[in-house]
């Protein structure tokens, strides 16, 4: 509760942006996840990092996690497959700067989304620069897959190949974070991905699902995923997080002439 920002009173809350506390604002989405994930996997994965680079703060700075958005866009082809919750790009895009706003209204001006739904990166960017143009405050976007991209990379086995949506990357963090909810039973490597090109992924952006039909709603390889891959590539993360949170925190804005 100490670091909930919605267990906090009204005035806890001045108090809080008084003292140049960061708010860490987990993003997620509620979307299928194949046949052995749950569909709350994109948001419930953001929460966790977010609560658990809050922690490694303690006692550095004060930091306050917000609720966690459950509900974004997601592409036409995610909806086919039931459990798909998709707001339009507008209503998605809106609704975080309006919060955002909020809290910069109130006296925050360190804000760090954490996003762990790849639908979402290029709205958020846009999101980003418009907080900037209309406050004058430049909150931070982070994607774990982005800020710890080696460090994953690292402990995967199945490689890029085995990691998309749901494979071996989720299903491990997964795994790790909540086991009862996998169905292992589930598990299957039918939709390893397969695109063969030296632009893609990486050079150039190309939505995964116009390349590749998906057979079970997913993109790699969760066979391969371990608890114990998911617990590294958990604590990994926030082996990233930590140093930069701080930085991010004691950061100041150059004045302008």
């Amino acid at each position: 509760m100490d670091m909930e920002f919605a267990g906090k009173t009204s005035e806890e809350l001045k108090k809080a942006a008084s003292r140049n506390t960061i708010i860490i604002f987990p993003i997620g989405q509620t979307e299928e996840h194949g046949k052995h994930l749950p569909v709350m996997t994109d948001a419930f994965i953001a929460e966790k990092i977010a609560y658990g680079a809050a922690k490694r703060l303690h006692g550095k700075m004060p930091v306050l996690v917000m609720p966690t958005i459950w509900s974004g866009y997601s592409t036409r082809e995610v909806r086919k497959w039931a459990g798909t919750v998709s707001l339009s790009l507008d209503t998605f895009m809106d609704m975080v700067l309006e919060i955002c706003g909020s809290l910069i209204d109130m006296g925050f001006r360190k804000i760090v989304l954490i996003s762990s739904h790849g639908n979402h990166t290029g709205a958020l960017e846009v999101v980003v620069r418009k907080i900037a143009d209309l406050y004058g405050v430049y909150i931070a976007l982070t994607i774990p897959t982005v800020i710890a991209r080696d460090e994953i990379a690292s402990l995967l086995r199945a490689g890029r190949r085995g990691s998309c949506h749901g494979g071996e990357y989720e299903t491990s963090l997964m795994l790790y974070l909540a086991e009862e909810l996998v169905r292992k039973d589930r598990l299957t490597s039918a939709d390893i991905l397969r695109i063969k090109s030296k632009f893609y992924p990486g050079k150039v952006f190309i939505s995964t699902w116009g390349l590749q039909k998906s057979k079970t709603g997913i993109y790699g390889d969760p066979t391969v995923a371990t608890k114990e891959t998911g617990k590294k590539i958990f604590e990994s993360i926030l082996d990233v997080y930590s140093p930069f949170l701080i930085e991010y925190g004691r950061q100041k804005r150059e004045k302008t002439k």
